[in-house]
């Protein structure tokens, strides 16, 4: 059974904040209804990092006929003078052992690097059973492998819906096993962050019926400027920039469709953030064609100009 949790008193005990109002239950059997999960309370001024998602070398990375490492990817980030480097999970090895991670951790700090995060492919849409087991367990390995690598956050998503399954059935599922698995982090001291991308994250107020919802302290949101499609997706990014543990910045936006591509506004997504005392990476997710090695350090300096302005 679930119990209220006031993040408030975790994160930051007196602080003041207004509540965020919203009450919601996780369904029939979910237990007692709980507070809504509340905007991460951050003191100081904005502070902003810089890292580089390895996605952005997928074409790169990927494959028996890899051109590049891990490693080599990593080697790239230094050049570029980063703070951070995001390793995504789809690059390592099959079967990585525990010291892979902590040779490829100790060449990242010996490079005067953080690992800022890691991602991972996931769906908590299934119902119980063994697809839903082999979900999770998955998802709990990755957080002993972000442990070793001391990667303090994992980019999750809720998953897909599944053929006659209603909705409501969808969303507790979703909520419950991103509550198992923030349980497991926090004993490890890895967030978890539940990116905007697609089906029940799709739109900004589905997206925040599931953040709503969740009650964990290591929970929070892995915001990506380029995954809402709505006439503004501006408007939409402010509204879950409170609940922010990591961001990922495209080179590109689409209004009302994914057709309908622009250069990202990185002053204007710097001024969302700073107005949500964003403190944090800023991870640059370069998708657009083009040699990635040569485009990403032309805008990891675009995104230095317009985020310390």
């Amino acid at each position: 059974m679930h119990t209220p949790f006031n993040r408030r008193r975790f994160l930051k005990t007196g602080a003041t904040l207004a509540s965020a109002g919203v009450m919601s239950a996780l369904g029939p059997t979910a237990g007692p209804i709980a507070s809504a999960i509340e905007p991460i309370v951050r003191n100081g001024s904005p502070k902003f990092k810089f890292s580089l998602a390895a996605y952005s070398y997928r074409n790169l990375l990927k494959g028996d006929a890899a051109e590049l490492t891990l490693t080599d990817f990593v080697d790239d980030c230094a050049k570029m003078n980063l703070e951070g480097t995001e390793l995504t999970s789809y690059y390592f090895p099959s079967s990585p052992t525990p010291d892979y991670f902590r040779k490829l951790q100790q060449h990242c700090f010996q490079l005067g690097l953080d690992i800022s995060g890691t991602a991972i492919g996931n769906d908590f849409g299934f119902a119980p059973g063994p697809e839903r087991d082999q979900e999770i367990a998955s998802v709990k390995q990755w957080i002993d492998y972000a442990e070793i690598l001391g990667a303090p956050v994992i980019r999750i998503f809720a998953g897909h819906q599944k053929k006659n399954q209603p909705a409501e059935k969808m969303h507790s599922l979703m909520v419950a096993g991103i509550e198992e698995c923030c349980d497991y982090a926090g004993q490890h001291g890895v967030h978890l962050a539940l990116e905007n991308h697609g089906g029940p994250t799709a739109s900004v107020e589905s997206m925040l019926s599931i953040v709503r919802d969740v009650r964990s302290p290591w929970f929070g949101v892995n915001l990506d400027s380029g995954n809402f499609y709505s006439d503004d997706p501006y408007v939409d990014l402010a509204k879950i920039a409170p609940y922010a543990l990591n961001v990922q910045v495209k080179v590109v936006t689409s209004k009302a469709g994914k057709r309908d591509k622009k250069p990202t506004d990185f002053a204007r997504l710097a001024k969302i953030l700073s107005d949500a005392n964003y403190r944090g990476y800023i991870v640059l997710e370069y998708e657009e064609a083009g040699d990635p090695r040569v485009e990403c350090p032309k805008y990891m300096a675009k995104l230095r100009e317009a985020f310390l302005a």
